[in-house]
């Protein structure tokens, strides 16, 4: 039962950050309608810029304070994320307003690679890591009852706290705020948005700052795990089954296909793996997502897209 619960506990760790990285798939798509390819690059460039930041300010500056200088890299990669997401409204999206789905989407694929190579022109290709003092060694739980305990790593408990923290605070802010509110009529109909005086470049600048938060969260916990490299955009990709079992419109979807897919990349790989010769954890969420884009392609809470058409 024991071991039962550390891979349980392990796989909702890790859904939580794929629910984190989804956020940013959804947040676009129900401002603009349009699924956002960007958003690898985008996680990319923001742990590129926090991890090169935090190295540079202390040679800069003369500072000896690791906290100081994460919190000033921090706030440094997080106005880069404002400013590029002003810039793509500013010279691309403010173009192809009321454009088709088709051609907003091919303008995420060259926002991509733009994206990709202004990375390395600006912060290099090497391996980079990111320190933000996250504890890495594991602890024992519930000793008193299970014998030996649970055993947890402490950077995935935390990783999942900051992650379900900004999943709720999205939320609120969808839900409660004017703000919000207007970000849903857009997603809705950007032409009757607009008919009630609704600015959507405005709606989608705050909407692509929102998600470059999101992304820069994101990549900070990402690049902490696994160290920043190219191949950090590959994330993306393990999002994108999460984003179709959620449904592409629903920011509780995301979260909760998140924590499905986590859970269940882990119990398939540990309890199936021995019997099929492993790698069930590369290929589970595809599969899983093919299943639901044969049977419920809108997903668990998403709608159907031709209703939105």
């Amino acid at each position: 039962m024991a071991f039962f619960l550390e891979t349980l506990f392990g796989g909702l760790m890790v859904g939580m950050l794929y629910s984190l990285v989804a956020l940013g798939f959804v947040l676009i798509f129900k401002a603009s309608g349009v699924f956002n390819f960007a958003q690898g690059a985008m996680v990319l460039f923001a742990a590129l810029a926090m991890a090169r930041f935090s190295e540079w300010i202390p040679q800069w500056t003369g500072m000896e304070s690791k906290v100081l200088a994460n919190v000033a890299a921090f706030v440094i990669a997080g106005t880069l994320m404002f400013v590029m997401a002003w810039l793509i409204e500013r010279l691309v999206l403010r173009h192809l307003v009321n454009q088709e789905a088709a051609t907003l989407l091919m303008a995420t694929l060259g926002i991509t690679y733009f994206i990709d190579g202004l990375g390395q022109s600006l912060f290099g290709s090497n391996i980079y890591k990111i320190d933000i003092g996250m504890p890495k060694d594991p602890v024992f739980v519930l000793g008193s009852v299970f014998e030996g305990g649970l055993l947890l790593n402490q950077e995935d408990v935390i990783a999942a706290a900051i992650a379900a923290a900004l999943v709720i605070v999205l939320s609120l802010f969808f839900q409660k705020t004017a703000t919000g509110r207007a970000l849903r009529a857009v997603a809705d109909d950007h032409q009757a948005a607009q008919s009630i005086g609704i600015p959507l470049n405005r709606i989608w600048v705050i909407v692509w700052c929102v998600a470059g938060l999101v992304a820069l969260v994101a990549g900070m916990i990402w690049g902490s795990k696994l160290g920043v490299q190219f191949s950090l955009t590959t994330v993306a990709l393990r999002a994108l089954p999460v984003v179709i079992l959620g449904g592409l419109t629903s920011v509780p979807g995301a979260i909760l296909g998140g924590l499905i897919i986590g859970v269940g990349e882990k119990l398939s790989e540990v309890y199936l793996g021995p019997f099929v010769g492993g790698g069930i954890e590369i290929w589970f969420a595809y599969v899983l997502a093919l299943v639901f884009l044969l049977f419920r392609p809108q997903g668990l809470f998403g709608e159907k897209i031709i209703d939105r058409v």
